[in-house]
This record gives C-alpha cells, sequence and structure tokens, in this order.
C-alpha cells in the first residue's frame, strides 16, 4: 500500500513537481481538493518558512482530525531581489497591491530597480515536511515541522523576455544562462528551479 502525501495546494500542476522528483512507486500524492479540505488558510507569516509551516501544520492537524495517516508538504515561495533588501520576498504575489497580477508586479520591479546596477536576485523556496500518524494509544498527532530549502540564483533582466512560465519569470535570468525562465521549456526550468531544488533536497532525506 502507497503512502499517502498530501500536497497543502490547490494547484494540480504544482503536485505533478512533487510526485515526478519522488517518484510514485511508494506514494500517493493528493492536493486539498482531493481530500476535501475547504478551508481558508491565513499565510501571515514573516518568512517564507513561517508561511510553508502554517500551511502544513493547518493540512495536518485537519487530517489528524480525520483520524488519516498521511505525510504533508506545503511550500511558500517568492522572488527576493538583494539590492531591494530581498523585496518582494513574501509578497512577491501582491507586490503592486493586487494578488497576482504579474504584469504589474513585473512593472513595479522595474521601477524600484531603476539606476540600480546590481541586479542580482534569487528565487527561494521553504518547504514544510510533517507526519500525521497514531501513536500507542491510537491517538493521532502531528509531528513537528521539518524544514526544507531550495533556491535559484540569477539576475534581473532590464525588460521582460519570453511568453512561457508565469510570475517574474520574464524578468529572471538564471546563472549560467542567457534566457529568462520565461523563455525556457518547463522540463529545464524544473530542472534548476527553487521548488525542484526544495523537493530533491527532502527526498535526499528521504533516502529514496
Amino acid at each position: 500500500m502507497k503512502h499517502l502525501f498530501v500536497i497543502a495546494t490547490a494547484s494540480a500542476g504544482k503536485i505533478r513537481d512533487f510526485a515526478h522528483i519522488l517518484g510514485t512507486d511508494h506514494y500517493e500524492f493528493k492536493t486539498l481538493k482531493d481530500i476535501g479540505f475547504d478551508e481558508e488558510i491565513i499565510e501571515d507569516g514573516k518568512s517564507f518558512a513561517e508561511n510553508a509551516i502554517i500551511k502544513s501544520n493547518t493540512t495536518a492537524m485537519w487530517l489528524a482530525k480525520r483520524g488519516i495517516e498521511a505525510t504533508v508538504l506545503a511550500d511558500d515561495s517568492g522572488l527576493e531581489v538583494f539590492a531591494l533588501d530581498g523585496a518582494p520576498g513574501i509578497y512577491s504575489a501582491r507586490y503592486s497591491g493586487g494578488h497576482g497580477n504579474d504584469d504589474e508586479n513585473n512593472t513595479l520591479l522595474l521601477k524600484n530597480l531603476t539606476g540600480i546596477e546590481d541586479r542580482k536576485a534569487r528565487y527561494f523556496c521553504a518547504l514544510s515536511y510533517q507526519t500525521v500518524s497514531p501513536d500507542a494509544s491510537g491517538k493521532f498527532v502531528v509531528s513537528e515541522p521539518q524544514i526544507f530549502e531550495g533556491e535559484c540564483r540569477g539576475q534581473i533582466n532590464f525588460a521582460p523576455v519570453g511568453d512561457m512560465g508565469f510570475g517574474y519569470d520574464p524578468l529572471f535570468v538564471p546563472d549560467g544562462e542567457t534566457r529568462t525562465f520565461a523563455q525556457m521549456e518547463l522540463e529545464e526550468k524544473k530542472a534548476i528551479s527553487h521548488r525542484g531544488n526544495a523537493i530533491r533536497a527532502l527526498k535526499k532525506a528521504l533516502g529514496k
């Protein structure tokens, strides 16, 4: 019987990243929608790690109440520009005010980098890992979170280029590349992405 991994996301695309790297021989992967979780998760942490833990712990506690044994994985990620003191950081998706307006976020980032020559940046991901399992008395308990990190370093371009990807991908040129993430095929991006690197760090810890 395969071990259940619940990914604290509603994104089927994100769950494919986990399944691709961790493999499906021993694991079954489900999203929040798949398990019937419909509660709102308030991500009010002060860091990527805190937000990831909020998501994994909320999901794990929900599973424990229902007596469901599983491993919960949750990630939080974004772009950090070093010359801007790590901005947009945890506010990456809502940098310009609204949530998920990629064009406005990119425009604001370029504006804030006007006149700045040092355009070093990184995509960063914090991945929280928690287990839900019965103790000796049969009560389902939640483990303390473990954090796995991944990053992809690069530079911010002077103008958006490419029409693939999302977020700041049209501006981000990973180290060793002349293309932006938005010019790269999905499989190329996954091989060096921050989330992929965090999942690979988890896989190493699992010994798989």
